[in-house]
This record gives C-alpha cells, structure tokens and sequence, in this order.
C-alpha cells in the first residue's frame, strides 16, 4: 500500500530534515517532532514552498519523556483523522552522539545518549505500536546504524550499544508481527553528513551528503524490506566482513 501519512521523530536538522524534504517532493503529509521546535517551523515553511498541497504537522517533543512521546504521537493520529486519513508509517530517527570512553567523567553524557537512543526507541515502538495494532496496519521504521554489528571504542561504545539494541528490539518485534498487516524496517546507514558526524573532526570514510544520503534513505523505507544498509555499496560488505574484524583493526577503522 501507499503510505502517505508520514510521522518522522528529530526532524528538525539531520537525517530527520533531510527525509523530510524528500517525502515532501513525493506529496506525503508528514507529521514532525523534535526538541527544538523553532526549526520545526522553519522547516514547515521550506516544506510548503516545495510542495504546497501537503499537510504538515508540528509539536515539539522530548523522546525521553515516555507520557510525552504517546501524547504527540495520538495528537498527531488525531491531526490525520481529522483530515480522514490514517498514520501510515513512523520513522524512529530521534537520537545522539555524546559521549565519551567508559570511565573518564562523561558518565552523564553516555546516559543521556543510552535513554535518548535506546530508552527513547522503546517508547515511540510502543506508542506506534499502539497506533498500528488498533488500526491493523501501518510501517514502523527504526534507524539504527552500521555500528550496530560491533563495538566500538571512545566516543562510540554507547552509541554503538544503543544501535545494535535497536537492531535486536526491531526483529523482535517483526517475529511478533509476523503475517500481520504491520511492517517493520530496520535501516542500517553508513557515514551520511550530518551535526553528529560534522562534531568528529576529519570526515570518516566513505562518507556520502546528507542530500544524497537522504534520498537513498527515503528510496530504501518506500522498498519496506526488513533491512537495508544505505547506501548499499560499500556497507553490506563491509557487514559481511564486520564479524571477523580483529580488534586492532575495528579501532583504526
């Protein structure tokens, strides 16, 4: 089916905004949140001059926040069934970077990324999950990352953890699911310029624009399969090479 009703979570810069603009150009009416509402707005008004026939709601939310997310989330169903529409699909794309090695004082900011990342997935699951089962259908796609398949040090060993527990909460829930009118996708994204990777300082490897990262990600969600790596070359093979990394080399890479 066509999903047309869009909710996407930190939209306001990043991945968030770039989806959003490109499911906008498609004529979806999209549902947006964030913490930082005032780029919201912003957004809104960029989206409306790209494609002025679609619908565009805005509320600012704080994923950490478990009443909060299923407030926003039954206000914005609300939104599209007083235009006679339904949620069709949510993207879980809230998320952080802070952080730093275990033990060196960063401990507030490793918390914040493991609630905001992992804790804050849980709760937007459940309130879509909510949304989709009463209704009987619906396509939940979670963001996750390629570094969901190791560990990694630094800066990365949270943020790391908190993607590969998105990677694990996702199949559980397709098995739960299963031959059911509900979809669940889990993306897998390499390097996509963005405020969290303009904050390492030399670019990584294989680093792509957020511009071309952004359709590749709207490509992959309209395909609704399980997984996805984006963009697919290099990324899926370096999955299949991941497991078998020694450690020395997971460090440098």
């Amino acid at each position: 089916m066509t999903r047309k009703n869009i909710l996407i979570t930190g939209a306001s810069s990043g991945l968030g905004k770039g989806m959003a603009i490109e499911f906008a150009k498609q004529g979806c009416n999209l549902a947006l949140c964030a913490r930082r509402v005032e780029k919201l707005e912003l957004l809104k008004k960029e989206l409306q001059e790209l494609n002025p026939n679609i619908h565009v709601f805005l509320r600012a939310l704080d994923v950490t926040k478990q009443e909060d997310v299923f407030k926003v989330f039954k206000a914005f169903e609300v939104d599209f069934k007083n235009s006679r529409e339904t949620l069709d699909r949510v993207i879980i794309n809230a998320g952080m970077g802070k952080g730093a090695s275990l033990g060196k004082g960063y401990a507030k900011q490793n918390m914040q990324t493991a609630m905001t990342n992992f804790c804050g997935a849980i709760s937007q699951m459940e309130a879509a999950m909510e949304i989709f089962r009463e209704q009987n259908h619906g396509h939940l796609v979670l963001i996750s990352s390629m570094s969901a398949f190791r560990g990694y040090p630094r800066a990365m060993t949270v943020y790391a953890a908190t993607k590969a527990g998105i990677k694990s909460l996702a199949e559980g829930l397709r098995v739960d699911v299963l031959h059911k009118p509900i979809k669940v996708s889990t993306i897998f994204p390499g390097y996509i310029e963005s405020e969290m990777t303009d904050s390492v300082g030399k670019p990584p490897p294989f680093m792509i624009s957020l511009d071309k990262g952004s359709k590749l990600l709207v490509k992959s969600i309209n395909k609704e399969k399980a997984k996805t790596f984006v963009p697919y070359w290099p990324w899926y093979f370096i999955k299949l090479i991941m497991p078998f990394m020694p450690l020395k080399m997971l460090r440098k890479f």
